[in-house]
């Protein structure tokens, strides 16, 4: 298994999150190039869909750079790219109703959305901590390491696997409400749900990625 077989997992897991990543940047390039309806802008939707449901507190700010949307729970803010803040393309306002998407689950309790945070501090840590244990495992310092690393890694592949329902659910809360709320016509939220699928398939990728990574470590954990 050894440092070849981790260097094969990375390399496949570069290989489809590029794939990943190629497939959403083709589809919103198309969509984003697609005017909605009804002319109005990311931040308009985003303000929108905020006050509907009820969350008048919850900012929409600009955030700098391209497919840099987010939603800050801590903030209580959705930031969007400056594109999609200033852009009524139907790209624009399927990313700014996905991420009033997490505004609303984060409202609500959405449970998958809250064990995600939750574990989040976890998450980072044992990012940080397993490639130093598995490192120290193949250079023969023992497989204690390497079942360290097993061990860490399995927090790192919960949130991949808990970010999989929060964003399929924030999208199908979007496909609603665009529709819904008369933001995109049948024919644009056909064009909506593309983008916000290419996109969805990116977080499958790193799941995917995951779970490979974590099938290799416990096999050379028991090796």
């Amino acid at each position: 298994m050894g440092f070849g077989g981790y260097l094969l997992i990375m390399i496949i897991g570069a290989l489809i999150s590029g794939a990943a990543a190629l497939w959403v940047r083709s589809s919103y390039a198309r969509w984003s190039k697609q005017p909605s309806s009804s002319g109005l802008t990311g931040a308009e939707v985003a303000r929108m869909i905020l006050d509907r449901n009820g969350l008048t507190h919850v900012r929409v700010e600009p955030v700098p750079g391209t497919l840099t949307d987010h939603y800050d729970p801590r903030a209580k803010a959705v930031r969007l790219s400056e594109g999609n803040f200033r852009g009524s393309s139907v790209a624009a306002v399927s990313v700014a109703a996905h991420e009033c998407g997490h505004a609303i689950q984060d409202a609500s309790g959405y449970v998958p959305m809250r064990l995600r945070a939750g574990i989040f501090p976890l998450v980072m840590f044992s990012s940080q901590v397993w490639p130093m244990a598995f490192l120290l495992g193949i250079i023969g310092l023992g497989q204690f390491w390497i079942q360290l690393a097993v061990v860490m890694f399995l927090a790192v592949l919960l949130f991949h696997v808990v970010t999989l329902p929060v964003e399929i659910d924030a999208s199908r809360r979007a496909y609603g409400i665009l529709g819904r709320y008369g933001v995109l016509s049948a024919v644009e939220t056909g064009g909506s749900r593309r983008v916000l699928t290419a996109a969805a398939f990116t977080y499958i990728a790193a799941a995917l990625t995951a779970v490979l990574m974590f099938l290799y470590l416990l096999m050379a954990s028991r090796e």
